[in-house]
């Protein structure tokens, strides 16, 4: 793991993930999650957003693929009806 100057996390990655994928260490805590994939198919990178303030002290460890993460329902208006 690598922090860029935008304050994402950037990942070399073994195989592609999806977006919206949850990256965990070897506790099972979040830690990111992944925003998009970048670079060759062949040797795949993950740009990702953390989601621990202490991103630091997990710069150069591995992490792990988490659950995924359900699709966003759009939510309702609760308003009252015209």
């Amino acid at each position: 793991m690598h922090l860029a100057n935008s304050g994402r996390v950037i990942i070399r990655l073994s195989k592609p993930l999806r977006d919206g994928q949850l990256l965990v260490d070897n506790t099972g805590t979040k830690i990111a999650k992944v925003s998009e994939m970048i670079g060759p198919v062949d040797a795949p990178y993950a740009s990702a957003t953390p989601l621990t303030n202490n991103i630091q002290k997990h710069i150069g460890k591995k992490v792990f693929m988490g659950e995924e993460t359900p699709a966003i329902r759009p939510k309702r208006f609760r308003g009252r009806k015209r």
